[in-house]
C-alpha cells in the first residue's frame, strides 16, 4: 500500500473513530472504570520547557478516573501497537525519529503543542506526509486540568486553530498536557471543540526523565503488548536512540507500530 493510499485508509477509520463508532474491541473509550496513576507523570518533562523561557509555575499534575470517551488502549487480541509522542522540543531531533519510524516502516502518533508549531510549523506538514497521526496537546502545555473554564477551553482551541490553520484538520486526538488522564471539564471542553476522544496511555516510557536509551528500551519492552498506546516525547536524544530497538524487538515479537488511528479501527 502507497503511503497515499495509508493514508486515505486511515483518514476513513479516523471519521469511524470521531463518529464514535468503534470498532468491536474498543470498549476502552467508554470505559468509566479507575486506573492507577503511573508513579512518574510525562507532564514534568523539563523538555517542555523551551530553553532560556521561564518555566510557568502550576500546580502538580493530578490524575482523574477516566471519564467516557478517555481512552487507554485499544484491542488487545490485535497485533498492533500505537507509539504516541508528545510535540514539542529541537525539531531536528524530531526529524531524526521521524526518519527512524519510517525506515522501519512504523506509523506514529504525535500531539503537538500549538506553540511548538507557531515556532517550527513546516513540522506539521512533514509528519502528515509521512502517513502519521497529528493531534493537540494545548497550546502552551500548562497544567490544563487546574486551569478556569475559560483557561482550558482556550488552551484547546487555540491548539486546535493552529492545527486547522496548517493542515486544513483539527486532528483526531487530543491529550492533556502535564497530566495522563483529562479532567472531566476538560473532556467535555475537548469534546465540544470537536475531539470525541480523550488519548492517554498505559504504558509510559519515563523518557523525560533522561535516563539513557537503554533504560527507554527495557521500560517499553517490560510493558507493551498488543493494544498499548506508549507515551513518548520528542526532543529527547535518548528517544531517537532507543527507537530502533525498541522497532526490532516489537517486529520480533509480531506486534506492528501503527498510528492511533489504525489502532482503534
Amino acid at each position: 500500500m502507497t503511503t497515499t493510499d495509508r493514508r486515505g485508509a486511515l483518514r476513513a477509520g479516523a471519521g469511524l473513530v470521531a463518529g464514535g463508532a468503534l470498532a468491536a474491541g474498543c470498549s476502552t473509550a467508554t470505559d468509566t472504570t479507575a486506573h492507577p496513576t503511573p508513579a512518574h507523570t510525562s507532564p514534568n518533562a523539563p523538555s517542555h520547557t523551551p530553553a532560556g523561557a521561564t518555566p510557568l509555575a502550576a500546580p502538580a499534575p493530578r490524575a482523574f478516573p477516566r471519564q467516557p470517551g478517555q481512552i487507554t488502549h485499544g484491542p488487545r487480541d490485535r497485533p498492533r501497537v500505537a507509539l504516541t509522542f508528545h510535540g514539542q522540543g529541537d525539531p531536528a531531533l524530531a526529524g531524526k525519529l521521524l526518519d527512524e519510524a519510517e525506515r522501519h516502516g512504523a506509523y506514529i502518533t504525535v500531539l503537538a503543542v500549538g506553540s511548538w508549531l507557531d515556532e517550527h510549523p513546516e513540522i506539521a506538514r512533514r509528519i502528515l506526509d509521512g502517513g502519521h497521526d497529528l493531534g493537540n496537546h494545548t497550546q502552551r502545555h500548562i497544567a490544563v486540568n487546574a486551569l478556569s473554564e475559560s483557561g482550558a477551553r482556550a488552551e484547546i482551541t487555540e491548539c486546535a486553530d493552529r492545527l486547522r490553520r496548517l493542515t486544513g484538520s483539527i486532528g483526531t486526538w487530543f491529550r492533556p498536557s502535564r497530566a495522563p488522564t483529562a479532567s472531566p471539564l476538560v473532556t467535555r471542553l475537548a469534546r465540544a471543540a470537536g475531539y470525541p476522544h480523550v488519548l492517554s496511555y498505559d504504558v509510559d516510557s519515563l523518557d523525560y526523565t533522561r535516563p539513557g536509551a537503554p533504560a527507554v528500551t527495557r521500560k517499553i519492552l517490560a510493558e507493551v503488548r498488543g493494544g498499548s498506546v506508549v507515551s513518548l516525547h520528542f526532543g529527547y536524544p535518548d528517544t531517537v536512540a532507543a527507537l530502533p530497538a525498541v522497532l526490532q524487538e516489537l517486529d520480533r515479537r509480531g506486534l506492528r507500530a501503527v498510528t492511533t488511528t489504525e489502532l482503534l479501527s
